[in-house]
């Protein structure tokens, strides 16, 4: 299960904003980074974009389950949640951060993690930030 520690850090990093915006991809966003069935000109209430947050997550956290072949700690898990949040499914399941880590390379899996940093094609602080935060955050010992 994905802890308060990863909807803390989605929180963060995707901030909430209650009227559609293009994000650096050029995808239509609104919320804490929700994306589906999204069109410019929408807007949503703080308890919705926190709904849509959660729903989310919980997809994430199937993507984690059925995907992930190895053991993790609760760190690592919601390390993934915040990544896959961020990227997607898709694109985890056919990345080499998936592949190393399925193979048992955790320390490969973690440096994987510096590797997404582009949105729209540019590099970006925020993502560089991010994704920092994340491997720290997978790497970490359970406290």
């Amino acid at each position: 299960m994905i802890s308060e520690r990863a909807v803390a850090l989605v929180k963060k990093f995707e901030g909430c904003k209650l009227k559609a915006y293009l994000c650096p991809a050029q995808i239509p966003t609104i919320g804490f980074g929700h994306t589906h069935g999204v069109k410019l000109g929408d807007r949503c209430t703080q308890e919705q974009a926190d709904k849509w947050l959660l729903s989310d997550l919980n997809a994430t956290e199937r993507t984690i389950n059925e995907f992930v072949t190895v053991k993790i700690t609760q760190n690592q898990r919601d390390a993934l949640a915040s990544f896959i949040y961020n990227v997607g499914p898709g694109a985890f399941k056919n990345s080499t951060l998936a592949r190393k880590l399925n193979n048992g390379d955790y320390t490969g899996a973690a440096a994987e993690f510096a590797k997404w940093t582009k949105a729209g094609g540019r590099t970006l602080p925020g993502l560089i930030s991010r994704r920092a935060a994340e491997r720290a955050l997978f790497e970490s010992k359970i406290t």
